[in-house]
């Protein structure tokens, strides 16, 4: 008995939540999808589904398993539209990791752009800033601010450079002085993004040097937004993405400091794993992507 039939009945049971429902989608006799699924338990030698006369319910392996499921269909489904050559009508559902100040300022409308070009394509989009591998977690693609892995297993594509800016509210600055100078931050309230690689130290470049100041605050965070809203309420100085102050800079809640000295621009990529290289759906969305933010920022 083909395995990969009984991996769609699995599957098909799972979403409609029940056989008879499953049967109906695959144009099958219930009895027929009951004998694929049990022939898959067998052939495994565990139980995938409780069954009662009412619902469907996983069991542990059957969740495990389901996900697996998932990918591998999706991974036979890009490849038989590779094969067919059936791009112009992709299809199937395409999982999405962002940064979360990113996604809600810029990725959210682009996605819906994107939904209406392509309407057979369901997005799933995950928003959070710590590091994520599309690899074990089983996303399509993610969308990193920052440098790109180095991995022969992962295809990065740059999207657009995003410059850094040094600012506090103009409360904090008439309080503590503004700094002249990189070493003076020394003295200062910084407020520090906690995945930085640099560590508690901030990477300044002038047209003469390139300095490395040790920063001290009391105040650090994983997400850009809060501490943007640290700085706005004079907690300290803050080195954010440009796209992240921008507003409150124009609205003169924030003030940019040492304006001959600039920190490293980050990179805005597009990660997917090597073999996401044939997804139609992948290619579709990275080369929008690029479309999108070539000259954005």
């Amino acid at each position: 008995m083909d395995k990969f039939e009984s991996i769609r009945a699995f599957t098909q049971v799972v979403e409609a939540k029940g056989f008879a429902a499953a049967a109906r989608k695959m144009q099958m006799s219930r009895s027929a999808v009951n004998k694929l699924v049990i022939n898959l338990e067998n052939q495994l030698g565990v139980q995938l589904l409780y069954r009662t006369t009412r619902q469907v319910t996983l069991t542990d392996s059957g969740k495990a398993f389901y996900e697996r499921c998932i990918d591998i269909l999706a991974e036979l489904e890009e490849a038989e539209l590779a094969v067919s050559q059936q791009h112009r009508e992709p299809k199937g559902i395409l999982k999405i990791n962002a940064p979360m100040s990113f996604g809600i300022s810029y990725l959210g409308s682009k996605v819906a752009e994107f939904m209406i070009r392509y309407t057979d394509i369901k997005i799933q989009l995950t928003l959070e800033d710590r590091f994520v591998d599309p690899i074990s977690e089983g996303y399509d693609l993610v969308i990193r601010i920052g440098a790109p892995p180095n991995s022969p297993s992962l295809v990065v594509h740059h999207l657009a450079i995003i410059p850094r800016i040094i600012c506090a509210a103009p409360s904090y600055l008439q309080a503590r002085g503004i700094p002249s100078e990189p070493n003076q931050l020394k003295k200062h309230y910084c407020l520090h993004y906690g995945y930085l690689t640099t560590g508690c130290h901030w990477q300044l470049i002038s047209e003469e040097k390139q300095e490395r100041v040790s920063i001290d605050g009391a105040f650090c965070s994983n997400n850009g937004e809060v501490l943007r809203d640290a700085a706005i309420k004079g907690l300290g100085i803050v080195m954010l993405p440009n796209f992240m102050v921008k507003q409150a800079l124009e609205q003169g809640k924030l003030q940019i400091i040492l304006p001959d000295y600039h920190p490293p621009k980050l990179a805005l990529c597009v990660i997917y794993p090597i073999n996401r290289q044939l997804s139609t759906k992948v290619q579709l969305f990275t080369q929008f992507l690029q479309e999108s933010f070539a000259c954005h920022f």
